[in-house]
């Protein structure tokens, strides 16, 4: 099959009417606003994703001034300043965008002669990031650095169209699955925080039962909850329940102040501040391995609460953000580093885990965690900013059945992650051996049969 590729430079396609490569627009401050087209950055871009729901939007009055610059559906990018080479694609039922300056995008203008999935594969293949690497500018004052006319120079081997959608369809398949997988976990997400919300934050069901409405609750569940509220120090609560500080619930460790030379390919896996990215998302792929000596109070395991207690950024996104260490395989035991806090609950307390967790994601611990951050450019956040804060001391009845009734979704979620990432491998395994025509079409067919059944 290799055989029947051909070398083709992309000026030439470009030339022939077969590619359009451009770069973003570069904005000026008054033409962004809340509302209009969507402003993407090269932040915006990474693992595949382009996100479009921006802070940053062209204003709509002056649309016409980026008309020429407008990226759309089908759309492939990759950013072409600092972090050279991380791509994206427009899909389907995503807005038309506009690039940062920073950004690269490639558009097929004949279809019969190239395949935007195909291309869409081929600037996340080695051979096209070696491509990149050999040419983009390098310096200690400035950031990489790969100019469109440098773009315009780069040659590869091209299948015939049918052989690109076909290996397009492939590895598009595992990637759909994976998208699929992403959006259910974001509903299954959004289901458990609407509840935690309704019941311990707004108090729906008291609300509903003060003003002679339907909970819309099973009996048993509504009995739990009372009809009137009280005051407290934290305004009005239900009656009956009062307060209590997470310190009664829960301990907190600090991680292992580690040493890098025992940063090994090998060893005990640790959680480390790479793993945190906000609004209780966990980032597996970060999780390092670490060879030194460590105690029993640096061990965690699945399922654990961690807490992310440093923050490298200024935007404190991730200073105090909460994460449940999602089940990796057999895997049992891992360490943690001094980035992080462990949550330590008593037998008798162990319940409250997932009520912590919700409770921690809320805005108003969000605004307590940047509150109590201290540090010019390393931020700290110090154990009382969890242990002191209060919430409503919730029946232990209740609580256990917000438990029964949020663990499923969470179970759910880790499920679709491990299969997502069984297809990440699978893909990963087989793009480079399609993109240079190592593997034959048929073949990776009935791999990918397999894998999705």
């Amino acid at each position: 099959m290799a055989r029947e590729w051909r070398e083709l430079r992309l000026g030439d396609l470009v030339a022939q009417g077969a590619l359009s490569i451009s770069d973003g627009y570069r904005v000026r401050n008054v033409e962004l606003g809340p509302e209009g087209i969507p402003f993407v950055r090269g932040g915006d871009i990474g693992d595949g994703r382009i996100n479009t729901t921006t802070i940053d939007h062209i204003r709509p009055e002056f649309a016409d001034r980026v008309r020429a610059k407008l990226a759309r559906a089908g759309d492939v990018a990759f950013i072409t300043k600092g972090t050279v080479g991380r791509a994206g694609r427009l899909r389907p039922g995503q807005p038309t965008v506009v690039f940062a300056p920073q950004v690269a995008y490639w558009r097929v203008l004949a279809s019969d002669v190239l395949d935007s999935g195909f291309l869409f594969y081929l600037i996340q293949s080695h051979a096209f990031q070696s491509a990149l690497d050999g040419v983009k500018t390098h310096g200690s004052m400035v950031a990489d650095y790969v100019s469109i006319s440098l773009q315009h120079e780069f040659a590869f081997r091209f299948p015939d169209i049918r052989s690109q959608r076909a290996i397009a369809h492939i590895l598009g398949t595992l990637d759909d699955k994976i998208e699929l997988n992403r959006r259910i976990n974001e509903t299954l997400d959004a289901i458990a925080r609407a509840l935690f919300k309704s019941w311990f934050v707004d108090f729906d069901p008291v609300r509903a039962k003060a003003e002679g409405r339907d909970p819309g609750l099973p009996k048993q569940i509504a009995d739990l909850f009372p009809d009137s509220f009280e005051d407290s120090e934290l305004g009005d609560i239900p009656t009956g329940w009062g307060t209590h500080r997470l310190g009664d619930l829960l301990s907190l460790d600090k991680g292992l102040s580690y040493k890098g030379q025992f940063l090994t390919e090998h060893g005990v896996p640790m959680v480390n501040l790479g793993c945190f990215l906000g609004r209780g998302r966990f980032r597996d792929k970060a999780i390092k391995n670490y060879s030194g000596e460590y105690q029993l109070r640096h061990v965690v395991g699945p399922r654990d609460l961690v807490l992310a207690n440093t923050d490298i950024t200024q935007q404190r996104n991730v200073i105090g953000s909460p994460a449940l260490i999602p089940p990796q395989g057999d895997l049992i035991k891992m360490i943690f580093s001094h980035h992080v806090f462990a949550a330590r609950f008593q037998p008798k307390t162990e319940h409250w885990k997932l009520f912590v967790y919700f409770l921690l994601l809320q805005d108003g611990f969000r605004e307590r965690a940047t509150g109590y951050a201290t540090g010019t450019t390393v931020l700290a956040l110090p154990r009382d900013a969890v242990l002191d804060l209060r919430c409503p001391a919730v029946p232990t009845a209740l609580v256990k059945i917000f438990d029964d009734t949020a663990l499923p979704l969470l179970e759910r979620q880790w499920k679709n992650a491990g299969e997502s990432r069984t297809l990440a491998t699978l893909r990963d395994t087989l793009l480079p051996k399609l993109i240079c025509g190592e593997l034959r079409v048929r073949d990776a067919e009935g791999l990918l049969e397999e894998a999705t059944g």
